[in-house]
């Protein structure tokens, strides 16, 4: 079962590295663009293990109605907000604003 988890992850991770420098995806959308659009937690969890991966953007994905669902997976009260801020996009109370404007369908983009 780990290597069906590793490989899983290893996927997750190859679509976060080509998440756009001031852009952001969902869970659910990279679950989507792997073909297990039922796997968002998954997803998750694989995002929860990347923050010690310094090539893995994690800060970059965030839960379908674009709030920093991950926050607290990382060192530091406010550092997801501050790294996604530091790319132009605006975070008010965990919410990204303009999330239509910042998001990326890697399901689309990808292709």
């Amino acid at each position: 079962m780990t290597n069906q988890n590793d490989n899983f992850f290893e996927k997750v991770y190859s679509i976060a590295r080509q998440i756009p420098y001031g852009k952001v995806t969902s869970y659910g959308a990279i679950a989507k663009a792997l073909g297990t659009a039922r796997s968002a937690r998954m997803v998750g969890w694989a995002m929860n293990a990347a923050h010690n991966l310094e090539d893995v953007p994690a800060h970059r994905v965030v839960n379908r109605k674009g709030l920093l669902t991950g926050k607290h997976h990382f060192d530091g009260t406010n550092l997801m907000q501050q790294l996604l801020e530091s790319e132009g996009i605006v975070v008010t109370d965990n919410q990204i604003m303009d999330f239509e404007k910042h998001f990326w369908q890697p399901e689309i983009e990808l292709i």
